[in-house]
């Protein structure tokens, strides 16, 4: 059991286009810190942290919705080539930019907002092609093993950014980000699947967008992940976005405690991540799932937002980062498998549409609120309003509890015969 979570990698594919996406999320996460830490050093102000934050999800909400719609309609992974060179651009002007003296804050937030256009545009095509690579049983286990390799990169890039930026070089970091996206691109290139007939019919690109709106309200599990994942959002995800403001304006550890914090985290979401599959075999995809949502996640919020000093933080955020990810993880299974492989990409779009849009929203808001009112306070606050929202929807249903459990191996295996398309 305890080996469950590595199934997949046994897989050739999979292991390829994982390896690869590790290896470009490190440098992502190097960017992510570095981005963090240069506006908040430059202005001072936790607002502006929680701005930029916001400029890197802010396309999600707008155009994964086209980028879902068209990979349900054209080749995923050349499609997907496409979108990851074009990442690739915007990563290189910004290291260019910064190199060049022309770091402004504004500037860094345009450029990371257009690289953001393009993530958020391949995005739905990377996630709909992870089915296509393992089998149904393993499904869980891929989406585990994606949440941990997208947190080995939180933890190995932000410490390669914290050497690199304490060198006084922020332009390699966003050089070297520019780089890693190489490795995906090699990985789709040399990977062999076929994938499974999606979506032939060439409507338009609105009318397959609606479709998939429509469909992800219709099925039950996938609009509750929808409404979990917005509400999380909201009032959880903006601790990413803030953690170079506490590192910086509330600990006073400048840019080696943002590492050493967003490292942190990492390490409890590869943790959380590696051990999901083995609890939810043993105790239920639904118990783990709502005893994260309920308890677990929003004490280890509170936790952290009242640790006096880095390292205290530090260990906080190791049980946030565990609690987290097995959120997001266990939301977007739910989402994988009852989607219609037709319609997957679309709905998954509309789940990162949720996250998308509502995240960065909480990010400025909680960031202004923390300057006005202390980031402690806001963030313990939020958290203690998390918990009551999550019990109140939560406990007062338990059919509305009982479509969590759809990650489980026998109601995976029975497909459902059509997806409704009008509102249930």
């Amino acid at each position: 059991m305890a080996l469950s979570s590595l199934q997949p990698l046994r897989r050739k594919n999979f292991a390829l286009i994982w390896t690869a996406a590790l290896v470009s999320n490190v440098g992502s996460w190097m960017q992510t810190v570095a981005v963090g830490a240069l506006v908040t050093e430059a202005t001072g102000k936790s607002a502006w942290t929680g701005i930029v934050a916001a400029a890197a999800f802010i396309p999600i909400g707008i155009f994964s919705p086209v980028g879902g719609a068209l990979a349900d309609r054209v080749d995923r992974r050349r499609y997907f080539i496409g979108t990851t060179i074009g990442e690739t651009f915007f990563a290189a002007l910004l290291a260019l930019a910064v190199a060049t003296g022309h770091a402004e804050p504004w500037l860094v937030t345009v450029l990371v907002f257009l690289g953001g256009c393009l993530t958020s545009l391949g995005i739905p095509a990377y996630q709909a092609i992870i089915p296509e690579l393992v089998p149904q049983e393993e499904l869980l286990a891929a989406m585990s093993l994606g949440a941990a390799q997208y947190n080995f990169g939180r933890v190995i890039g932000p410490a390669l950014a914290g050497v690199v930026i304490l060198a006084g070089s922020y332009s390699l970091v966003f050089a070297v980000n520019a780089a890693s996206f190489g490795a995906v691109i090699v990985a789709l290139l040399f990977s062999r699947f076929a994938e499974r007939p999606h979506n032939p019919e060439q409507t338009s690109l609105r009318a397959q967008i609606a479709e998939g709106a429509r469909a992800a309200m219709a099925e039950p599990g996938c609009r509750l992940a929808i409404i979990l994942i917005g509400i999380t959002a909201l009032l959880i995800s903006p601790f990413i976005a803030l953690i170079p403001a506490v590192a910086i304006n509330l600990l006073h550890e400048g840019a080696k405690g943002t590492s050493v914090l967003v490292t942190a985290q990492g390490i409890g979401a590869v943790v959380g991540a590696l051990a999901l599959t083995p609890l939810a075999l043993r105790y239920g995809r639904r118990r783990v799932i709502v005893a994260d949502l309920a308890f677990v996640l929003p004490l280890t919020i509170i936790l952290y937002a009242a640790a006096p000093s880095l390292w205290t933080a530090a260990a906080a955020l190791v049980a946030v980062g565990a609690a987290y990810i097995g959120v997001l993880s266990g939301l977007m299974t739910v989402v994988q498998l009852r989607a219609p492989n037709e319609l997957r990409a679309r709905i998954l779009s509309v789940y990162m549409v949720s996250l998308g849009v509502v995240y960065p929203i909480g990010a400025v808001i909680q960031g202004k609120l923390g300057d006005e009112f202390g980031l402690r306070t806001v963030v313990i606050v939020a958290a203690v309003a998390f918990a009551g929202i999550i019990i109140v929807l939560l406990g007062t249903g338990a059919q509305r509890r009982r479509v969590l459990e759809e990650a489980s191996p026998a109601v995976a295996a029975e497909p459902e015969p059509s997806v409704p398309v009008a509102l249930a």
